[in-house]
């Protein structure tokens, strides 16, 4: 009965240790796999496909350490400076945005606007499909932009919690919106409570010195979308009302940013702009999937540039970048879960 029992135990071990060892050797096989995978993209006979990879890890929280392997810092440098965008020296003139009046019934003597061919239901917002080559996402068009603000937390700090982007359109009882500003988040571990640059929402400036100078995208109390570098008191001399700090700005005063190579590497991405008649363009690009890798900078700039923009700006993307709308996620963040963020640019409801 021993002898029986001993040999039952013996059989069970010498499975479980195929088994471990089955699993082992997969791991193995899957890693070394992984980093030929690497070798053959860093080193191989594309430069092309080396560089798009490259710049693409770079931007993301942990992927350059991946870079790093294989390539030397200068060699890295080089590959980004080859895939960059134009910084630009000027700052939006308001004058170039005429606003279409948007007033209700009741404040037009109760006769009904035209019908706006562009908004058939009527609820001043509509959203449209884009895709590319090696993208897709939607455009949210904003008709009314004094219904566009930045959402944000009430507390700011290291470790405070921050909010995922459903949550702050609720906690501003807001029909929708997509991420904004730039965060604190080191190693893409952080709590997405501490902005950095300039919060201003609701005409309050809630992050910023007054005395430094910014990437300040955001509207002013004329509803206007400025964007540039610029110090928080000439903000505020403009009105500044709601604005963030990201970039790079894309479009300015009609003119599209200079690119070198693509501008950027491929990743999830998110922007906002302004037509001449003063609707918002609200854009968000799905990435790291495989239907869709992601935009590069180039890609924004021909999205925002089909849909009219006279002004436009880049806004934190990556593992934040989603769309709500009507209590929907109608582009999802390219994790399983929503990424806690400070900001947001949000659209109110109308009254």
């Amino acid at each position: 009965m021993k002898k029986k029992k001993r040999k039952k135990i013996n059989k069970i071990a010498r499975i479980a240790l195929s088994i471990l060892l089955w699993l082992g050797g997969t791991v193995v096989v899957v890693l070394a796999g992984f980093f030929v995978l690497l070798y053959f993209i860093h080193l191989g006979p594309s430069p092309r496909f080396r560089d798009l990879f490259v710049a693409s890890a770079k931007e993301s929280s942990v992927g350059g350490v991946l870079v790093d392997l294989y390539l030397s810092e200068d060699q890295v440098k080089a590959i980004m400076a080859s895939n960059s965008t134009q910084e630009f020296k000027e700052v939006t003139n308001t004058s170039l945005i005429q606003i279409a009046q948007h007033d209700d019934a009741d404040a037009n003597g109760g006769e009904e606007q035209a019908e706006n061919p562009e908004d058939p239901d009527g609820d001043g917002i509509t959203i449209y499909e884009v895709h590319g080559p090696t993208y897709r996402g939607k455009m949210m068009v904003v008709f009314d932009p004094s219904r566009v603000i930045v959402g944000t937390i009430d507390t700011y700090g290291i470790g405070a919690p921050g909010l995922t982007l459903p949550e702050i359109v609720k906690k501003y009882n807001a029909v929708g919106g997509i991420n904004g500003g730039k965060y604190d988040d080191e190693a893409g571990i952080g709590t997405g409570g501490q902005p950095q640059g300039v919060v201003f929402s609701e005409g309050v400036l809630r992050m910023g010195d007054p005395g430094s100078v910014y990437d300040i995208y955001g509207f002013t109390k004329d509803d206007v979308l400025v964007v540039g570098r610029m110090s928080v008191g000439y903000a505020q001399s403009l009105g500044m009302r709601d604005a963030v700090t990201f970039g790079p700005a894309l479009i300015v005063n009609g003119k599209s940013a200079a690119m070198a190579g693509s501008g950027s590497g491929l990743n999830p991405r998110s922007a906002i702009g302004q037509r001449a008649d003063g609707a918002v363009l609200l854009l968000v690009i799905e990435g790291r999937q495989t239907y869709s890798l992601g935009a590069s900078m180039a890609d924004l700039v021909t999205e925002m540039e089909k849909f009219g923009a006279v002004n436009a700006a880049n806004l934190d993307g990556g593992m934040s970048s989603s769309m709500v709308y009507n209590d929907e996620e109608v582009v999802s963040s390219c994790t399983m879960r929503n990424r806690k963020i400070p900001t947001a640019f949000i659209v109110e409801r109308r009254d």
